[in-house]
């Protein structure tokens, strides 16, 4: 029988998931166990201790991050009345989460025969599937949106802008962009969303990205 984990080692391997997620999301699967546990504010010998090598390590992260949105959705659907609301609260916090950053960063090195983890992915698209199928019999969410329209529109708003633009700023932009795509979903008549972060120009985008310079082709 496995033994439950202390508060000191949950609080632990809580750091390293999430330290990992970010490294492997700027760096790669190929991001060095000594960075993610620099992140983590932890001796690479506390990360081993947890995850022997760097597969089980990126299993965990991936598990982690389907576990995350599989409760994200389930509380949208408890606690807002409106399936629309939901919805639209899933989708912001799968965001904040990174969940649908990581996952597809890491698809090629994890393998396609864990039943854990293809089960874990299963809920999460029945989940996601009930948040469309409520907002759509609601009438509040157009028709033909399909759960891959919207799971591929948080995987898009997910991913780090190309270039030097600040984490926060990356992250405030794809809230924004997260609520004008969702009111193109929206059957409503009347858009009543205030749109969050910065108004950017062009110029100012490219400025964040790393000094306007061309892009290369």
């Amino acid at each position: 029988m496995t033994r439950p984990l202390r508060a000191d080692a949950l609080e632990n391997r809580r750091r390293i998931l999430a330290a990992a997620r970010e490294a492997f999301i700027d760096l790669g699967p190929g991001a060095s166990l000594d960075e993610v546990a620099r992140r983590a504010g932890t001796g690479i010998a506390t990360l081993y201790r947890r995850f022997p090598d760097r597969q089980e390590l990126m299993r965990a992260v991936v598990m982690d991050a389907l576990e995350t949105a599989a409760a994200e959705m389930r509380s949208a659907v408890e606690e807002e009345p409106e399936p629309f609301a939901a919805l639209r609260r899933y989708v912001h916090r799968a965001i904040d989460a990174r969940v649908a950053a990581v996952i597809p960063a890491l698809l090629d090195a994890i393998p396609e025969d864990d039943a854990e983890l293809t089960a874990a992915s299963g809920e999460g698209g029945r989940l996601l599937e009930q948040l469309i199928t409520t907002a759509q019999e609601a009438g509040t969410l157009r028709p033909d949106a399909t759960v891959a329209d919207v799971g591929a529109l948080v995987v898009r708003l997910s991913r780090p802008l190309p270039g030097a633009v600040p984490r926060d700023l990356d992250i405030a932009l794809a809230h924004r962009h997260a609520d004008l795509l969702l009111d193109g979903l929206s059957t409503a008549a009347e858009l009543t969303t205030p749109l969050g972060g910065p108004a950017l120009t062009f110029p100012q985008l490219r400025t964040a990205a790393g000094g306007g310079q061309r892009p290369r082709s």
